[in-house]
């Protein structure tokens, strides 16, 4: 298990029980680490995005799973011209790179992995992280002075490449909404039919949607799910089309949202209050679990604290193994990991007291 936090980053490991986990770090102590995650060709291969409000962005990279690290090329390069950028009040608004919120290893090659950013960028990276380009299409898309930017920033947090379809990606931009390409980055579609945001000057516009985070199944690419800020959707012709599957969850509200690695229709979230009340609804750590693709939920508490916990999930601070039964993870806002070894059906704090988790990736070794 891969954790980043707001003070550095740890590892986590297991044998297949999942039952108890040796803890290592912290490694680049005292550091942001917005996202550490393993390439899928070679599980050996870590990528680390670290940064700090002092000292700016670094990127990090492991070839020996996480025992010893090399800086590499912190050099982006911008290969597209932007012109004057403006918020929806009209106001000017200058492109900044302030961090990498999520690093998404390519699903075949382990030099190759894509970069989200803050301001909504996405770089690629074919070299193990030596050198970066952008990929300027989505920077450059028709809409993109109608964005504006979330609570966290105009920030590039979800990248998803479909498995059937190496040019095939989909993203999430917060608060533009979700995009797809399918010619390897070098054009981008708004996918955000069907969504609503009622505090936007226009509920049904075409981009200017809080999306926190996509999921998908490998074995049903068309199917995607998306945390929503308000609203749990589901999409099944590649984002054509989105519908709301909130259904009988306490808040519609959240960060988090993944998909059982052995069931493409059993989906899980993390409700949150509010998005002004960061923490768990009643003071109660649910995660809830529809096996059904949405709409129908139950609330899964075995082993959580149901009582005066005050806690947040953040956007890439839920992840899923590949093992059956499934394992699923998350990292709060407290520093506690929870894991469960059965599908969800009880849980375990793994570790407490860390810093703040802000990403939890898990990695299947065999």
């Amino acid at each position: 298990m891969l954790v980043g936090t707001r003070k550095g980053a740890f590892i986590l490991n297991s044998d297949g029980t999942r039952k108890s986990w040796d803890v290592q770090g912290p490694l680049f102590p005292g550091w942001e680490i917005y996202h550490l995650k393993g390439s899928p060709v070679d599980p050996d291969r870590l990528y680390a995005s670290q940064s700090s409000g002092w000292f700016g962005q670094v990127m990090q990279r492991s070839s020996d799973a996480g025992k010893t690290w090399e800086t590499v090329g912190n050099q982006f390069l911008y290969e597209g011209e932007v012109g004057p950028h403006k918020w929806y009040d009209g106001s000017p608004h200058p492109y900044e790179f302030k961090r990498v919120w999520h690093l998404e290893p390519s699903l075949h090659d382990a030099d190759s992995v894509y970069a989200g950013a803050e301001d909504a960028a996405l770089f690629q990276s074919k070299d193990g992280g030596t050198s970066w380009a952008e990929l300027p299409g989505i920077r450059t898309h028709k809409t993109a002075a109608e964005w504006a930017p979330g609570a966290g920033g105009l920030c590039l947090h979800t990248i998803i490449i479909d498995p059937t379809d190496h040019d095939r990606i989909f993203i999430a931009i917060s608060s533009a909404g979700a995009f797809r390409t399918d010619d390897a980055g070098k054009t981008w579609r708004a996918i955000n039919h069907g969504l609503r945001s009622n505090h936007i000057p226009d509920p049904d516009a075409e981009v200017g949607h809080c999306v926190h985070r996509l999921a998908m199944h490998p074995s049903k690419p068309e199917t995607l799910y998306m945390q929503k800020h308000w609203d749990v959707m589901r999409t099944d012709d590649g984002g054509e089309n989105w519908r709301e599957v909130s259904g009988n969850l306490p808040t519609d509200f959240g960060f988090v949202i993944d998909v059982n690695a052995n069931d493409p229709e059993t989906v899980y979230v993390l409700p949150i209050t509010s998005d002004s009340l960061h923490f768990v609804p009643d003071g109660k750590l649910r995660v809830y679990r529809s096996k059904t693709g949405g709409d129908d939920w139950e609330a899964l508490t075995k082993g959580l604290p149901q009582e005066d916990c005050y806690v947040n999930v953040l956007r890439d601070a839920m992840a899923v193994d590949g093992l059956d039964p499934c394992g699923i993870y998350f990292g709060t806002s407290g520093g506690q990991v929870y894991a469960s070894a059965d599908d969800g059906n009880s849980w375990n704090a793994v570790v407490r007291d860390l810093p703040g988790v802000l990403s939890v990736e898990v990695q299947t070794l065999k």
